[in-house]
């Protein structure tokens, strides 16, 4: 008896010992500064508020964590640039942690030690609209972008209006753009159905997961709203509001994750002691508990208990594509800011004699079929896009050449009490062939230059269009000749303030004028193309577009 007496004193005192070693707060606290992202940040604090219970201890201090929420690309920014400094730097996703490694500022920013979680980015639809899909729009990539290709207007788009985030302030929209867009490589795609959907996408952006969510059980029109998003951001979303359930849809050919990296950034050897530790208890079963308790799955892919079948998740891993390098993904986010620039635009329209000849077969007048290409084209740019027309030919305005039908400014403001989109419609179905008219296009583009550049919008992609049945100039009284206005062009054309010139031709004449279109367009990096029906101008104006992503060097 004496004996174990004094065995369970000696193992008393040797708990008593480790115990306190582990736990040895004597020297005080250890405080560590964590910044997570949003979405992530309630699961880390419950999960650092249990930790620091348990007094873990470092060289006889106590680790305290504090876990503050931040928008990971500002706290990127702020990382990068030193005006937030964090012991713990919890992003939500490697992609943009790579972007910001990529730059200058950010060259210096450790890399990443491991993941805490991991949530899918996927498609999102209200339960109530959900079964209406089926038909338009497949769960996939694909899909997403033919739907939104602002360029195929007789596609899903017809029926589905596709959100997105903004892939500068949400890397889930980053994510979704660079699935969609290694997709639609492997489904060979063309180039321009990316750049239409690239271009449709930039004008339906929305600012974080939740206000998109939200903005999906709102119907608009006849068309049901899709959007991307995080899974998890599904999850808490349903959670919140159980009367408008959203769905989460799994693109076939597999997807991108939010991997929610830890990068350490302390310089300190103890606060790095700390770090470590407390990144090991995120790593463990309880930690991983509470993170998947909150909506996400393991860092390898493992659902939780709450993503169940019966409240519309698949707990199976999805298929992972292929991670980005650093380089595509630059490169995805340049496309973007490019696309999503505005549009200054003045559309130059032909009204001499020869568009008032029947187009044969086609049951029109030339005019007729321009008026309609400017409205094909003209339809596809957004609401906040500066257009103006003028319409041009010989002595239309006294000796001059052209005349101002709609001043260039924004499609939805109001001029004289109309709103210029509509101006549009009215003055293009009114607009009639001048008989006895020349082209006079030379005078009238040299004009039109001159005014583009003069008023040049940095923050826009600065446009001069000439829709034309492609006879070149016509000037009987004189005007400048060709070799003029283009040495006038090449002149006046700053790559660094770019005024690109876009002619679009149709009729039989045009390809006569093809040489001269192209010397007028290859002077200010534009392009020239001869339409041969009329819907083909949805393919120009979409080149026209994705000519932004190589402007001012599109020929080398």
């Amino acid at each position: 008896m004496a004996g174990a007496v004094a065995l369970a004193v000696l193992l008393g005192v040797a708990a008593f010992v480790i115990f306190n070693r582990d736990h040895d707060c004597s020297g005080g606290k250890l405080p560590l500064s964590v910044v997570a992202a949003p979405d992530i940040q309630p699961a880390l604090q419950k999960i650092a508020g249990d930790y620091n219970k348990s007094l873990q201890s470092i060289d006889s201090k106590c680790v305290e964590v504090k876990v503050a929420k931040e928008n990971p690309f500002k706290a990127a920014n702020n990382i990068a640039s030193g005006k937030l400094t964090p012991d713990v730097w919890i992003a939500d996703s490697s992609l943009m942690v790579s972007e910001v490694r990529a730059t200058t500022a950010g060259a210096a920013m450790p890399e990443p030690s491991g993941s805490v979680a991991r949530t899918p980015i996927v498609l999102a639809a209200a339960k109530s609209m959900a079964s209406k899909l089926s038909g338009s729009l497949q769960p996939s990539w694909a899909g997403m972008i033919s739907a939104a290709n602002v360029a195929n207007p007789d596609g899903p788009g017809r029926k589905v209006r596709v959100l997105a985030l903004d892939p500068k302030k949400n890397s889930a929209g980053l994510g979704a753009l660079l699935a969609a867009s290694g997709a639609a490589k492997e489904a060979e795609l063309d180039d321009k159905a990316m750049v239409g959907a690239l271009k449709e996408l930039s004008d339906q952006v929305v600012p974080s997961p939740d206000a998109l969510l939200a903005s999906l059980a709102v119907k608009s029109g006849s068309k049901v709203p899709v959007g991307v998003a995080p899974e998890q951001a599904v999850y808490a979303h349903n959670l919140k509001k159980p009367d408008s359930l959203i769905v989460p849809l799994y693109p076939e050919e597999g997807t991108l994750s939010l991997d929610y990296p830890i990068v350490i950034t302390t310089k300190s050897p103890d606060i790095r002691k700390a770090a470590d530790a407390f990144k090991a208890e995120l790593a463990g079963q309880s930690a991983q508990k509470t993170l998947r308790e909150h909506g996400f799955r393991s860092p390898d892919g493992k659902a939780g208990d709450v993503l169940t079948k019966d409240k519309g998740f698949d707990p199976k891993t999805p298929e992972a594509l292929k991670a980005p390098d650093a380089k595509t993904i630059a490169a995805m986010a340049q496309s973007w800011s490019r696309l999503s620039l505005g549009t200054r635009m003045l559309a130059l329209l032909d009204v001499s004699g020869t568009m008032a000849y029947p187009v044969a077969g086609a049951g029109m007048t030339r005019m007729q079929a321009i008026t309609k290409i400017a409205s094909e084209g003209l339809g596809l740019f957004e609401a906040d896009s500066e257009i103006g027309v003028w319409a041009f030919s010989t002595h239309l305005q006294g000796t001059q050449d052209w005349r101002e039908l709609i001043s260039v400014g924004p499609l939805s403001e109001s001029v004289n009490g109309v709103l210029r989109k509509d101006a549009f419609s009215t003055q293009l179905g009114s607009i009639q062939a001048k008989p006895t008219g020349n082209t006079g296009l030379n005078d009238t583009l040299k004009a039109a230059y001159a005014q583009m550049t003069e008023e040049y919008a940095d923050d826009k992609i600065n446009t001069v269009l000439i829709l034309t049945d492609g006879a070149g100039n016509d000037d009987p009284e004189g005007g400048i000749s060709n070799a003029e206005v283009l040495s006038y062009l090449k002149k006046t054309y700053d790559p660094k303030r770019p005024v690109n010139t876009l002619l679009i031709a149709f009729g039989p004449d045009a390809p006569k004028g093809k040489a001269q279109m192209d010397a007028l367009a290859k002077a200010t990096g534009g392009e020239a193309y001869i339409a041969k029906n009329i819907l083909q101008v949805r393919d120009f104006f979409a080149q026209g577009m994705a000519r932004r992503l190589c402007a001012p060097r599109c020929d080398g």
